[in-house]
């Protein structure tokens, strides 16, 4: 399978039910240096976002999302850099996630999201 076909079934990042669902997944899924920053513009650890993940998934909640106009581009050897736009009903987001392939498969090192402001008429 190509790494852009790999990593589209990856994303959105930790809402794919496929990958796990538990801290330790998430844990395997996150490169010990992960960071993020959010929509909100805070800059969330790896820590924040495993507590956040954990509670999330005490009462899971189906996520009626769509990915659209997914890029994926090599930018350094087994170091790829995956953009799209999310669609979360009328939320819409720009989001950037940075993956490492490695032997134990991949991992995301950073992941931001930025919110696609509403048009304004000229």
């Amino acid at each position: 399978m190509a790494v852009s076909e790999e990593l589209l079934r990856r994303e959105p990042l930790f809402h794919r039910a496929e990958f796990g669902t538990t801290r330790q997944d998430f844990e395997r899924m996150m490169a010990p240096e992960f960071w993020e920053v959010g929509a909100s513009g805070r800059r969330y650890d790896r820590d924040f976002v495993l507590e956040a993940l954990e509670k999330r998934f005490e009462s899971p909640e189906e996520d009626v999302w769509r990915v659209e106009d997914f890029h994926c581009a090599e930018v350094a050897a087994d170091l790829y850099l995956a953009t799209y736009t999310l669609f979360q009903g009328l939320r819409v987001t720009r989001r950037a996630t940075l993956w490492r392939r490695s032997r134990a498969g991949w991992q995301a090192v950073y992941h931001q999201g930025t919110v696609v402001a509403e048009s304004q008429p000229t």
